[in-house]
């Protein structure tokens, strides 16, 4: 089963370190870009990290995708360690 690429917009608050990071760390190759925004292919799926200035508090922040033998991979990163498993 394959999965039909996503598009997926997520705040960063720099986008020199989500380049580093996407691009870096991921592979990830970079699509158009403005001083606002840049679009990564993340792997056949459309990734935009937007820069937000004031970025709102978030509980936490997710994205999934397949590895290469359709593994499902859930990231999140949680603003607060301590709610990990709070209800």
């Amino acid at each position: 089963m394959s999965l039909a690429p996503f598009h997926l917009a997520i705040a960063v608050h720099d986008l020199s370190a989500a380049r580093a990071f996407y691009g870096g760390v991921f592979g990830c190759s970079e699509g158009r870009s403005s001083s606002a925004w840049v679009d990564f292919d993340l792997f056949g799926h459309q990734l935009v990290a937007h820069l937000d200035r004031g970025l709102r508090p978030r509980v936490q922040a997710t994205f999934f995708l397949n590895d290469p033998s359709g593994n499902a991979l859930e990231f999140k990163a949680f603003r607060d360690i301590g709610r990990l498993f709070s209800k």
